[in-house]
């Protein structure tokens, strides 16, 4: 009796052993691709001098950085120049007050990571969303595409809750030549009729039917405000944010 008592412990140490080995393998992942709701626990760090210093500037940050007691005062978007230089913090999304578009058009800008991976261990990717509805409230909704410096890139959203479309690898996306060297990214994400289309460096690397991005727990529609997205810990500037179309409200700096 004793010995099975001892081989029924056993086992069940073991699997709790590989519960939290699988558990800690999947935090790891998603440290990788810069996951929606960046994990706080795993470093998201306050700036100095946060918050946003551009009029006309609204942004929010991720839920579980809210939850962690993060503020956008935690991150920080200045002006310099004809540039916006973005430094998080923690993971966040920021937004004109006027910057919206609807129908066809396409959202860009440039991004340029001066110091590659300076903030961070891992890379970590920023981009544009469009499709942004109740700005500013838990319910935010929003579809973005992000690069990083080691040539990945990342299609996720929130609906509110975080939803994945794709993450992966492709040759058009620029690779800095390592950390402390610089990296630029040119990415927009198109609504061309049904579909939706994500671009960098002038090539599409992901494409949906408009019917897969809309609907319970994804986007409430494609029309609605348009930004910039940022993972924690960056430090990047963005210049040239545009939304071109007959139907665009409004144009970034």
């Amino acid at each position: 009796m004793k010995r099975k008592s001892k081989i029924l412990i056993g086992s069940a140490i073991v699997f709790v052993a590989l519960l939290v080995a699988l558990f800690l393998a999947r935090k790891q992942f998603d440290r990788f691709l810069g996951g929606p709701g960046s994990p706080t626990v795993e470093g998201s760090r306050a700036v100095t001098d946060g918050g946003i210093k551009v009029p006309g500037w609204n942004g929010r940050v991720d839920a579980a950085e809210e939850k962690a007691g993060m503020t956008l005062d935690d991150a920080r978007l200045v002006g310099e120049g004809q540039a916006l230089h973005v430094t998080t913090g923690p993971a966040a999304s920021y937004w004109k007050t006027d910057a919206m578009a609807s129908g066809d058009f396409t959202v860009k800008a440039t991004f340029t990571e001066p110091k590659y991976m300076n903030l961070n261990s891992h890379p970590h990717p920023y981009g544009v969303f469009i499709g942004g509805n109740d700005m500013g409230t838990p319910s935010q909704t929003e579809l973005y595409c992000a690069a990083s410096g080691n040539g990945k890139f990342i299609v996720r959203g929130f609906g509110p809750e975080p939803f994945r479309m794709l993450s992966g690898s492709d040759a058009a996306i620029h690779k800095s030549a390592g950390r402390g060297r610089p990296v630029t990214q040119d990415i927009s994400l198109s609504v061309r009729g049904d579909k939706v289309v994500c671009s960098i460096n002038g090539s599409i690397v992901a494409s949906y039917d408009k019917t897969t991005l809309v609907g319970s727990g994804k986007l409430t529609s494609t029309n609605g405000y348009y930004g910039l997205r940022f993972a924690h810990n960056t430090d990047v500037f963005v210049s040239r944010l545009l939304a071109t179309s007959n139907e665009v409200n409004a144009a970034g700096k």
